[in-house]
């Protein structure tokens, strides 16, 4: 593929649809490298690299959390706002059968069900973010304004550095 050609998937048919201005991003795709390989790869900031997290509450209820490359995700603090017991994130199977993307290649956009949006509000502070276009090895970027636009996320505060997070797992015996 071409640097000038990119996969037309259904996060970029919703793209096209909503006239979100994207530029398309593609890089050569490791396993479990996530967002440190996507931004290594793009020469991008790891902060701008926008995780599209797929979780369940302890209803099964599936949700899309947003978060930058360089955090996790609180799931406490996150059930707390949402008033239910726990959320966790959802196994691949399970990811793919809600989204209709392949992990690795989730995408906020076109996804096979409409899913409720969380995205971490620090996100749009950023100029231009970089996220999944649906396709492993393949992020367009675009504008958070853009993407609030189309999807009309809930903002939160659930982020925890990742250095954070790794000595609370220590701590826990989480290793």
């Amino acid at each position: 593929m071409s640097k000038d050609t990119y996969p037309v998937t259904a996060a970029v048919r919703a793209l096209r649809a909503h006239k979100v201005p994207f530029a398309p991003c593609l890089y050569t795709y490791e396993a479990h490298g996530g967002t440190t390989v996507s931004a290594r790869e793009l020469g991008v900031p790891e902060h701008s690299v926008i995780k599209t997290l797929v979780m369940e509450d302890d209803g099964k209820k599936p949700l899309i959390v947003l978060m930058h490359g360089d955090y996790e995700v609180s799931t406490k603090q996150l059930a707390r706002l949402l008033h239910v017991k726990t959320i966790h994130p959802c196994a691949p199977d399970v990811a793919e059968k809600h989204s209709g993307y392949q992990v690795g290649g989730t995408s906020p956009f076109g996804t096979r069900k409409t899913l409720p949006v969380y995205m971490e509000h620090s996100i749009t502070d950023l100029p231009t973010i970089y996220i999944n276009g649906g396709k492993r090895g393949f992020l367009v970027a675009i504008t958070p304004a853009d993407l609030i636009r189309v999807l009309q996320p809930t903002l939160v505060e659930v982020a925890i550095a990742e250095a954070a997070a790794e000595t609370v797992a220590t701590l826990h015996g989480e290793d």
